[in-house]
């Protein structure tokens, strides 16, 4: 009897032979009824793919139809984990589709749209041609070709603005270290939104500055503060003759004369390619040329400790935006930000005990 028989040994008589013939016929029906039970769960919705994953399953393990059919199911078991979102699967069952046959037009069509979904464009686009070759009508096919032709062009769009970004990144950071300054943790997101600082064709670096009331934590806003401006002539022009008093301002403190500034004296400096990330801030994207920057660990340190560290620290008026950044004991977080306090008001007091601190 042929089941017997040792594997890979060929039948002698003639019962042997009868007998392969009959197991072969049986495998081959098994097959082809598990294919026709996968299509009709396909059918029946997403509650059943499994079920049409696993009829599939089992009629290629048969192992007992032709190529071509055997591509066929390949090819609908490719369609089934494209349903699911199993890219990587239904672009692996694709390509052995292909394999065991080359003209499958619906095989060269799933691996397209696998590959697509994977951002796979190139092989997206080379499954596409091939098909097209074979099918050079398929309206499908050319609808596809054009979606993926428009998605390259748009991502090589947006890796060149990317590779600007990033350009322009890289000159800020340099322009930050030739003047010695630190960069610190962005704060107060929320009041700045993704302003960010510019260095214009002369060198000069255009810093957006918040001013934050510390009393009740309400803001200003200087959209564009030259590193060269100083910070009294921009106090003299918000608090000039025009000048309406803050809505929350009942006692009139806050006035031109009265007002004081100071920074706080605290943080940790972030490495160059943190910084670099935070000014690119394009998230998945420019990880991957970020990722390229050396980690600069060494650049990564706290303030050291002094009579100023974690303290309020006075800021003069008369001096440039650019010396008051430069300080040793000032970090920038983010943007420049600096809290105004009324030597009229009550709280002043409270402030400058060290009784409040920023929230």
């Amino acid at each position: 009897m042929a089941l017997w028989m040792d594997a890979g040994a060929e039948p002698v008589t003639c019962g042997e032979r009868e007998d392969l013939d009959a197991i072969a016929a049986l495998k081959e029906s098994a097959a082809i009824e598990l294919k026709e039970q996968g299509n009709s769960y396909l059918k029946l919705g997403k509650k059943y793919y499994s079920d049409a994953i696993d009829c599939y399953t089992r009629a290629i393990n048969q192992k007992a139809l032709s190529n071509s059919d055997q591509s066929i199911i390949y090819a609908n078991r490719a369609q089934v984990n494209l349903l699911l979102g199993n890219y990587r699967r239904a672009l692996e069952d694709a390509e052995e589709a292909i394999n065991l046959c080359s003209n499958n037009i619906k095989a060269y069509y799933r691996a397209a749209k696998a590959a697509f979904s994977l951002d796979l464009l190139s092989e997206a686009a080379r499954f596409c041609k091939k098909a097209l070759e074979h099918s050079p009508s398929n309206d499908d096919m050319k609808k596809l070709s054009i979606q993926i032709e428009t998605k390259k062009k748009k991502i090589e769009h947006h890796m060149v603005e990317l590779s600007k970004a990033v350009d322009s990144a890289k000159e800020l950071i340099s322009a930050f270290s030739t003047r010695g300054l630190k960069f610190g943790k962005p704060m107060y997101q929320d009041l700045i939104g993704v302003r960010k600082p510019i260095l214009d064709k002369s060198g000069v670096l255009h810093w957006p500055v918040l001013l934050l009331y510390a009393e009740v934590m309400s803001s200003d806003f200087v959209e564009e503060f030259y590193e060269t401006d100083m910070l009294s002539a921009h106090l003299d022009e918000m608090y000039s003759e025009s000048y309406s008093a803050l809505p929350w301002d009942m006692e009139n403190a806050y006035t031109r004369d009265a007002i004081e500034l100071y920074y706080l004296a605290t943080g940790t400096v972030l490495s160059k390619k943190e910084v670099l990330e935070y000014l690119v801030q394009y998230a998945a994207a420019s990880a991957e040329l970020v990722s390229s920057e050396p980690n600069d660990e060494e650049n990564h340190f706290q303030v050291p400790a002094s009579a100023g560290s974690g303290e309020w620290i006075k800021v003069d008026e008369k001096s440039t935006l650019s010396a008051i950044l430069r300080q040793p004991d000032y970090i920038i977080p983010g943007i420049p930000v600096f809290f105004v306090v009324s030597k009229k008001s009550i709280f002043y007091n409270e402030f400058r005990n060290g009784k409040w601190r920023a929230p």
